[in-house]
């Protein structure tokens, strides 16, 4: 399928400058590790994916490729400046563990990118609220494969139960038209509900982190 891909160019400036070891959990073709490699030479890159079908093309883009389920494959890992988890929490069946456990592989000053979508956007919400139905999709926010939901609440618990404190955070799905003239007509009220995806930049922490909220910045 073509999220297979996808470059997440829109985590830019997120990314922190010159990695020496990047990870990436879900990488699908691993085309965000060539753009990586593209703006970071110097990185090693490393490629975690389930779909053995994408191994060609991962070997390609990727210096390091590892092909399996990311819980069996964490004592095959090494220490990471920068972890890329970008649309795959939501997909595995105890998203917080798996991330508590990626990040011990952090190296001091290490820092993790992590995307999941919104499943409050109007696109879920207003059939929901209107009609009382949703239909799942092959992809997207309502992808079949889905095993969690987040809103914005979630989206940060998720990261400050690993310990890792939301330093920046993205929000996409408010790039088109439509969707910035029902921004600025709501004074923002509906920012959350046109939001697709929480992009959060996380950083581990030696306390318990509750935030209940960060400042979100638009995706352009």
């Amino acid at each position: 399928m073509d999220y297979y891909h996808f470059v997440r160019r829109e985590i830019k400036p997120l990314l922190p400058e010159s990695p020496a070891r990047v990870l990436e959990v879900g990488a699908g073709s691993g085309a965000t590790l060539k753009w990586l490699k593209t703006l970071s030479p110097n990185t090693e890159t490393t490629a975690v994916e389930l779909n053995p079908a994408l191994l060609g093309e991962l070997k390609q883009n990727a210096d390091i490729v590892i092909v399996g389920p990311i819980d069996q494959k964490i004592p095959q890992l090494k220490t990471y400046n920068l972890i890329l988890l970008l649309d795959v929490l939501e997909h595995l069946p105890d998203s917080t563990t798996t991330l508590q456990a990626l990040s011990k592989l952090l190296e001091p000053g290490g820092q993790v990118i992590v995307s999941v979508p919104n499943i409050a956007h109007l696109s879920v919400s207003i059939p929901l609220l209107m009609q009382r139905k949703f239909s799942y999709q092959d992809a997207g926010i309502l992808d079949r494969t889905h095993l969690r939901f987040f809103v914005e609440e979630t989206a940060i618990k998720l990261l400050n139960d690993a310990n890792l404190e939301v330093t920046a955070g993205l929000i996409s799905g408010i790039q088109g038209p439509k969707a910035k003239m029902l921004d600025l007509l709501s004074f923002g009220l509906l920012r959350q509900h046109l939001a697709k995806q929480y992009i959060m930049l996380g950083q581990l922490s030696d306390r318990k982190i509750t935030q209940p909220r960060i400042r979100w910045e638009i995706v352009q």
